[in-house]
């Protein structure tokens, strides 16, 4: 079998399981499966190997189960690193990446040395992609999952990113822990978070390839989807240091904390920062014109 012939056999066979885009995904499995690239793939009509067609068959299988494409693949792109994915860890999202670009565009001076947080970590990828950054500035990375911190840990390995520190537990509580080792404050200029932000009512109705899935701790953000902010932003201000390295557009009276928020959300999350002591609160869409993070000063 010629490899164009598979691709339309595999194409056929995605599309006839409800695979949205079936064509661009049964390219992306042969491209993995092949190790070739996308002209390689067009350039000719090469034949493939029966174990070749069984290799690719077995994952256009996995995917027609709704498994995450990221999944099957092992890995997705973010912010310019390989970041390694697979059941027990969320799948990076490319909205996330505005995060990232946020903190770059309003911290990038030479050499400043900052000291960040990152909760709910999940694959590391977040936090992985600011120390990139911010070489001279010390990140960490919480989570209550040890399968994700597994990931987080060889992100950083095979990305060779040096500067960040993961720690197991739930939010603030493993650095509560650090201030009792150091017997001194423990704080941070820069707190960020992509929090679990799903209604636990909704998670039934979203894709397959999420609910059945993705991890649901990593999902379910309670009764409204906004437990988890409630409990952040009650405890930011404890770890926020009280002045920040002054910034080209101008500085602020403490630390910042940034949180990726759902659709719809950010007037509710931005009430919950204001009853706990932030004055200083923006929002920023994301490209498709969502509000997307919610940026908090003291």
């Amino acid at each position: 079998m010629t490899v164009i012939d598979k691709l339309k056999e595999v194409s056929a066979f995605l599309k006839s399981q409800g695979i949205e885009d079936a064509a661009k995904e049964a390219e992306i499995l042969i491209i993995e499966t092949l190790r070739i690239n996308k002209s390689k793939l067009y350039a000719g009509s090469f034949e493939i190997s029966e174990d070749e067609s069984k290799q690719i068959d077995a994952l256009a299988s996995r995917r027609a189960h709704r498994e995450p494409l990221q999944y099957i693949l092992g890995y997705v792109d973010f912010c310019g690193l390989k970041i390694k994915v697979g059941p027990g860890v969320l799948v990076p999202r490319p909205e996330t990446e505005l995060m990232v670009e946020e903190i770059t565009k309003r911290f990038k001076v030479q050499g400043l040395r900052l000291k960040i947080l990152d909760l709910c970590t999940g694959s590391g990828c977040l936090a992985l992609a600011i120390a990139k950054h911010f070489s001279q500035s010390k990140v960490y990375g919480t989570d209550i999952s040890g399968d994700a911190l597994r990931y987080a840990r060889e992100n950083a390995e095979t990305n060779e990113i040096r500067n960040v520190t993961f720690l197991r537990g739930s939010l603030f509580e493993p650095i509560k822990k650090l201030f009792t080792i150091h017997y001194s404050p423990f704080t941070f200029d820069v707190i960020v978070s992509n929090p679990p932000y799903i209604k636990t009512t909704d998670i039934p109705n979203l894709q397959p390839e999420i609910n059945k899935w993705e991890p649901r701790n990593a999902l379910d953000g309670g009764e409204d989807g906004l437990t988890y902010y409630r409990t952040i932003l009650s405890k930011a201000l404890k770890y926020l240091t009280p002045s920040c390295p002054p910034l080209p557009r101008g500085g602020w009276g403490g630390g910042v904390i940034f949180l990726e928020i759902g659709e719809g959300q950010a007037e509710e999350v931005s009430v919950i920062a204001m009853q706990n002591g932030f004055c200083n609160i923006s929002v920023i869409k994301d490209y498709a014109g969502i509000e997307r993070i919610i940026v908090c000063c003291p």
